[in-house]
């Protein structure tokens, strides 16, 4: 249903897939570039949904309840529980989402890095330890309206030098065009 729903509106809009997801990758944190409009997840649920990818997103596990909860399981939403660890204190997201990946034997968890959809001259880095702390790579995922196209770009494999990774992610995504290029990234 919700990929014949996902081929309507790509037909609608004109937008088309570049697909280029690796072969056999069954974990990875995806980073879905650039963010500055709500219209971003419609698009890329949708191309996710065409490219037979299963991205999961985390959201709060207080936010999972009734109406709301389900349809935001059905768009590919799993909840975080930020319990107790050892010493007391309550677990971050990036150790939640770090040991969901470890657990699973498939998992890929879409993360927008902007951490907004204003502009953001800095990334938020959590999508980084989670890749280097479960050992997964990072797929860049993107939306380039300029284009009308959505699609899988570079994938990269964490070593340690995150701010150079990052950079060079960052590069990527200046060279496709966010909905609002001003908010995007620099």
């Amino acid at each position: 249903m919700m990929k014949f729903l996902s081929k309507i509106v790509f037909f609608l809009a004109g937008w088309k897939l570049n697909i280029g997801w690796p072969e056999g990758l069954k974990k990875a944190v995806l980073i879905a570039i650039p963010h500055t409009s709500n219209w971003d997840l419609l698009y890329a649920r949708a191309a996710f949904y065409l490219m037979d990818i299963p991205v999961k997103f985390t959201i709060k596990k207080e936010v999972m309840v009734g109406p709301l909860g389900w349809f935001i399981k059905v768009l590919g939403g799993i909840a975080i529980d930020r319990k107790r660890i050892p010493g007391g204190r309550k677990q971050t997201y990036t150790e939640a989402m770090t040991n969901m990946l470890k657990e699973a034997d498939e998992l890929v968890i879409m993360v927008t890095p902007e951490g907004t959809r204003s502009y953001a001259p800095r990334w938020k880095t959590g999508f980084y330890h989670i890749a280097l702390g479960a050992e997964v790579p990072i797929v860049i995922g993107y939306l380039d309206y300029k284009k009308k196209e959505a699609g899988i770009g570079p994938v990269i494999f964490p070593n340690g030098e995150r701010d150079a990774q990052v950079e060079e992610m960052m590069a990527f995504g200046r060279t496709v065009t966010a909905k609002y290029p001003d908010q995007g990234i620099r």
